[in-house]
């Protein structure tokens, strides 16, 4: 599992985001963005974090490194804002944290990425379907120059309807990818360099070891895994299927 720390001091919330995360110091004496297990999204943003995250790292993406942060109820007692206190109280237990990353700024077409890693982090995305990663919102960091991958919450939808018979791992497997939206969209012509690169790099003993950071408590039971170890076991299922199937997912432009 990810490294486990334990909250101090809640600092500010940052009001970019829906879920309201916050700036929280840590008994490592880091300070990390919190991403909290009370907000209205659930605890599968936090599971598609940390897949997704720990995935881009052992592929060579940058990401901030993540704990599992343990918040006490008394977190919440001294807090002033109604808000973020009701957040607080209601996310006691084990929430996400993303290492804060002082002094970086947010992407913009200021900065000319590597078209090599601009292609890998495309067809990362279209691999793990993550949908949030438009100009709108790009979800990148430049910090001492180089390109970090943030907030991966919005990939692995499969996981909101996989107790349905008709959403199984050959349904996700051939579920195109829309990358019309796509901030890096103009590195298309890179993604079949990044497919030969990445994809075999990509097996099931790497797939349960990225699983396998993930907290039990966040991974919620369904009546089709009904156990901590059966839903990490759904998580490689799903992704497999998608990397040996057809391969449909690989953005339009590039695969036809």
């Amino acid at each position: 599992m990810i490294p486990t720390v334990q909250a101090l001091r809640y600092v500010t919330p940052l009001r970019e985001g829906g879920s309201l995360p916050g700036i929280v110091e840590a008994s490592d004496l880091g300070t990390y963005v919190a991403k909290f297990r009370g907000a209205g999204q659930g605890l599968k943003v936090l599971v598609a974090e940390v897949i997704v995250g720990e995935l881009a790292r052992r592929l060579g993406l940058r990401v901030p490194e993540l704990r599992a942060l343990q918040l006490d109820a008394t977190i919440g007692k001294y807090e002033a804002d109604e808000e973020v206190q009701d957040l607080l109280t209601a996310s006691v237990g084990l929430n996400l944290a993303v290492d804060f990353l002082p002094g970086a700024f947010g992407w913009d077409s200021s900065y000319s990425p590597d078209p090599a890693e601009a292609a890998r982090i495309l067809w990362l995305d279209a691999f793990t379907a993550n949908v949030d990663r438009s100009w709108r919102n790009p979800n990148l960091l430049v910090w001492h120059r180089r390109l970090w991958l943030i907030d991966h919450g919005a990939a692995l939808y499969f996981h909101y309807g996989w107790g349905s018979p008709t959403a199984g791992p050959q349904k996700f497997a051939a579920q195109p990818y829309d990358a019309g939206d796509h901030v890096l969209i103009g590195y298309l012509a890179g993604v079949p360099d990044a497919d030969a690169e990445l994809a075999g790099r990509i097996d099931e003993d790497l797939l349960t070891e990225v699983v396998a950071q993930v907290p039990d408590e966040w991974l919620e039971p369904t009546p089709n895994h009904r156990t901590p170890a059966a839903v990490r076991r759904a998580y490689v299922t799903y992704l497999l299927a998608r990397l040996h199937g057809c391969k449909r997912w690989l953005p339009v432009a590039v695969a036809s």
